[in-house]
């Protein structure tokens, strides 16, 4: 391929490098020119323009770029049409993506010309997502290189496909352990196995011994497991210790114990008669990314995980920052009036009012919950969902004739983070933003929340708006949804002030007075408010 510039009567046939106006259309980059466009440029006093003509031997972007998205489709992958010089390629199924890293650098070291990436191998990927791209820069690229490339890049790419398991689950008991963690430690992984089709076909809670554990084990095979996953109550800390001892015992072997993934170090791999084990480490009870899935994963797809496997994790193995945050200085890419919801936090267990749920206590002939239920319906938003724990059926009955999606959080006790996850997740695929508001604060108005979304649509940088008081930070807090899967990876009872903290370039304050720092979370001041406490059954 030449590329440079040309009289315009001699470019029929050649491919147009710059957008180029006409009297009565646009010539698009990469329009191949025609006699009768040359002619009218010409006639418009065009002297020169600038043209990428073809070679013999040469061919055109879009075909180049089929030719390479189809050589290097594998299992389970398959190539969109290409356009513009580039083919996407698209998972068939929920899987495992798996490529051959050699070669697509043997294939991008070819020619300038000829690009391929994708995404890093053995990530987690569900049916019709983009695993892989094909991208010409050139217009035209020589078919010998493209034939080239083309037999390295061949099946470089493939998605194993998940298969559903029988899970047993063995999980330890000590003391400390409270019986809410062992449960949503069993819900967690099975939002873990849904996207495989898993199952749990049985769980054993049994006393952190090895004895204990080695008859679990047994006992699950029996009802049929063929994966079992195994949850100490207290860290593996050694090879030897309780969990790979326990198998041992029930004849089975440790391939590895340990793995360069942080969180995720406490992790160990094994083997009985052809079933695999899991050790889990202590992370694994949170759904936050951890190395456990990065081996839970690839086995569900039934691809072999050896201890080689695990120890050539390190790269890319410290998951400590969230990698869905925002870039700096990127803007919101909106194409239509955003959508945004609203989450009212209504789980807690009132610890602080010394009994008695607060959201039910009664301010102005209404309860608290309705107080903040009604602010929000009046904001004319469009979801609004009331995340229920601690005496849901009568906090959720307050407010069930509402127009309110009201969803339960069974980690109630666990703290906050849990009821905002529960919110999240009960969003309707298409919202944008959601405001977060606390139940407990009844003086929050609906002009309040407008003033939040007013903020957040008037800023294209603003990706958090956040309530002030007299200029310091409070509730509610509204959020784009490039942080609805950092606000799903919260824990415990800490909220999500961090991430406000360590983003505030998307940050706008908005100033709306005391009732921004004003929640009720005490017999007193809910006394100072004017309000009455339910009763203590309430």
């Amino acid at each position: 391929m030449k590329f440079g510039p040309s009289p315009p009567e001699e470019a029929v046939g050649c491919i147009l490098a710059h957008k180029t106006k006409l009297p009565d259309r646009m010539l698009k980059k990469g329009h191949l020119l025609s006699a009768e466009d040359c002619r009218l440029l010409a006639e418009q006093d065009h002297q020169q323009i600038i043209v990428a003509r073809l070679e013999p031997g040469d061919i055109n972007e879009d075909q180049a770029a089929a030719r390479l998205g189809n050589s290097a489709s594998g299992v389970g992958v398959s190539p969109d049409t290409a356009f513009t010089g580039r083919s996407n390629l698209y998972a068939d199924v929920n899987g495992v993506l798996v490529v051959d890293p050699e070669a697509i650098a043997a294939a991008n070291r070819i020619d300038p010309a000829i690009t391929f990436a994708t995404l890093p191998n053995f990530s987690r990927v569900a049916a019709h997502r983009m695993v892989a791209t094909a991208k010409v820069i050139s217009f035209a690229v020589a078919e010998a290189l493209v034939e080239k490339a083309g037999k390295a890049l061949r099946g470089a790419v493939g998605v194993a496909e998940f298969s559903p398991r029988k899970i047993g689950l063995v999980a330890t008991q000590l003391p400390h352990l409270k019986s809410v963690t062992m449960d949503k430690t069993r819900r967690v992984l099975e939002d873990r196995l849904k996207p495989s089709g898993s199952q749990i076909v049985g769980e054993l809670r049994v006393p952190h011994t090895e004895e204990a554990v080695s008859e679990a084990i047994r006992d699950l095979l029996d009802m049929g497991a063929d994966f079992l996953i195994l949850f100490g109550a207290s860290a593996v800390v050694d090879r030897y210790d309780v969990l790979p001892a326990a198998l041992e015992q029930a004849g089975g072997t440790v391939d590895q114990f340990g793995m360069p993934v942080d969180p995720g170090n406490l992790l160990m791999l094994g083997n009985l008669t052809g079933v695999p084990v899991l050790g889990a480490p202590g992370c694994a009870r949170s759904p936050k990314e951890n190395g456990f899935d990065w081996v839970l994963d690839r086995i569900l797809a039934g691809l072999t995980v050896t201890p080689e496997d695990v120890t050539a994790m390190g790269v890319g193995g410290l998951l400590m920052e969230i990698g869905t945050r925002p870039q700096p200085r990127e803007k919101k890419q909106q194409s239509r009036t955003p959508r945004i919801a609203a989450i009212v936090l209504a789980a807690g267990k009132s610890s602080r009012m010394g009994g008695p749920n607060k959201l039910l206590a009664q301010l102005d002939g209404k309860t608290l919950i309705r107080h903040a239920s009604e602010a929000a319906i009046g904001a004319e938003l469009a979801q609004t969902i009331v995340v229920t724990g601690h005496l849901h059926d009568k906090v959720g009955g307050s407010v069930n004739d509402l127009d309110i999606k009201i969803v339960h959080n069974p980690d109630y006790a666990e703290g906050m983070a849990g009821s905002i996850r529960t919110g999240v997740d009960a969003l309707a695929d298409d919202i944008d933003a959601a405001l977060i508001l606390l139940g407990d604060m009844p003086r929050i108005t609906s002009r309040d929340l407008r003033k939040l979304v007013e903020a957040y649509l008037r800023d294209e940088t603003c990706l958090i708006a956040s309530a002030t008081s007299h200029g310091k930070r409070g509730n509610p807090v509204l959020w784009d949804k490039r942080f609805f899967a950092d606000l799903k990876s919260l824990s415990g009872d800490i909220g999500a002030r961090h991430l406000i903290a360590t983003n505030p370039g998307f940050v706008s304050e908005v100033e709306i007075g005391d009732a921004a720092r004003l929640d009720l979370d005490t017999p007193q001041a809910l006394h100072d408010a004017g309000g009455t406490l339910p009763d203590r059954d309430s």
